[in-house]
């Protein structure tokens, strides 16, 4: 019943009755699957197959997709880190699974099922251009989900399986080649004689006795025109003689097999790195090519894809951010140095008329000690040049004009 909610829920939308609670719904509600609004819900990969997964519990829906991208855009949130981690442990497990079967097989076994790396094989300029096209059509599918156009997608979904099988068949054919060549370095030992097989031994004198009995009733009963009653009486003759022979049968030796029963059973497996399958030199393209085609295969390439895909964009945001930050630190370094050059103007500005006055009264002051010097000098010139009665005659009238002053 789930999974039948689950497929109308992806055919006809989330809100197909017309559910108030469905309209209400945000983006980051508990209930809404982070996992499909981060682009890929590991639930939906491998339906029907031994890794599947089973039909994820929370809701899947486009809308929510769609406000969510708005809102990660403006950098508000960012569910690639959940999803990323899920994608890990799928991998991680993937990677347990493939050492698991190496220690099955012999040293030289594993070495071989390794040596050819099925993803570089298979990587070829036509089988990128497919996978960018069936990327492309995958988003035309979502965005007619989303309109509601229902024809539209079912015909898109068309073209992408016919994209699909076509990179299958290249993959395979180029796979193909590179396990032809492989094949012609294995070491082919000479065939072995097949020996004649002997007779089969008689059977036991009882049941040769009531064979002999079952062939004389059916040749009386010939005889007397019974032909239908005859018939019967010899087939049974003849599960008897199968019967006897049945009983008798050798057990099978393993020493007696040939080469080419020996390489049924030792098929030299070659392991597929991108979802950890093994395959046989001996495949021929149309079993190479239902592998590449197939539903686990397909999706451990989607997820290896998108584990790649999350890390460049990852990769891109750490360079962005550091190319921000160095940026704003030189913005921030040029901001402090004009800031410093202006507190310095400005400190220059302030002391530079303090000095200035402070040189002008200095050069007054030397000027003005300069000129009481050379008054000094010149009234001791002119004391010199004078006489000693003209000193004696006005020091008399000094004290002449101090006497008068000391009457009145």
């Amino acid at each position: 019943m789930d999974a039948m909610r689950k497929q109308l829920d992806v055919l006809m939308g989330a809100n197909r009755n017309g559910d108030v609670r469905e309209v209400n719904r945000k983006y980051f509600d508990r209930d809404v699957c982070r996992l499909f609004l981060a682009g890929l819900c590991p639930h939906d990969l491998f339906q029907l197959t031994k890794m599947d997964l089973g039909p994820c519990p929370k809701v899947h829906s486009l809308q929510l997709r769609k406000d969510y991208e708005e809102v990660k855009a403006k950098g508000s949130e960012n569910f690639d880190r959940e999803l990323e981690d899920m994608i890990d442990r799928l991998i991680v497990e993937c990677e347990r699974k493939i050492q698991r079967a190496l220690k099955r097989l012999a040293d030289e076994d594993a070495k071989a099922a390794i040596a050819i790396s099925v993803s570089e094989v298979t990587l070829d300029e036509e089988v990128l251009r497919l996978s960018k096209e069936i990327k492309e059509k995958m988003k035309e599918v979502d965005t007619f989900d989303f309109e509601g156009k229902t024809d539209d997608k079912i015909k898109a979904m068309e073209v992408v399986e016919e994209l699909r099988s076509k990179r299958a068949d290249m993959q395979a054919t180029l796979l193909l080649d590179a396990f032809n060549k492989d094949r012609a370095s294995i070491p082919q030992s000479a065939p072995a004689q097949i020996a004649p097989l002997p007779p089969p031994p008689p059977p036991d004198a009882r049941t040769q006795e009531l064979i002999n009995e079952k062939l004389s009733k059916a040749e009386a009963l010939g005889e007397q025109g019974m032909v239908d009653e005859a018939q019967k009486v010899l087939e049974e003759a003849e599960a008897l003689k199968k019967l006897a022979a049945s009983r008798q049968e050798p057990a099978s030796d393993p020493s007696k097999y040939t080469v080419a029963d020996v390489r049924i059973t030792d098929q030299k497996l070659r392991l597929c790195d991108i979802c950890g399958a093994f395959l046989s030199v001996y495949d021929n393209d149309r079993r190479l090519a239902d592998h590449f085609g197939g539903k686990l295969h397909l999706g451990y390439m989607l997820i290896r894809e998108k584990l790649k895909e999350l890390q460049e964009d990852r990769n891109k945001r750490r360079t962005d951010k550091s190319e921000d930050d160095r940026r704003s630190r030189e913005h921030s370094k040029d901001r402090n140095g004009r800031a410093s050059r202006d507190r310095d103007a400005e400190r220059k500005d302030r002391v530079e008329p303090r000095e200035s006055r402070r040189d002008h009264d200095r050069d007054h002051d030397r000027r003005h000690d300069s000129g009481r010097r050379h008054d000094r000098d010149r009234d001791r010139d002119y004391d010199r040049s004078r006489g000693p009665d003209s000193r004696r005659r006005e020091r008399s009238r000094s004290r002449e004009r101090s006497r008068r002053q000391d009457r009145y």
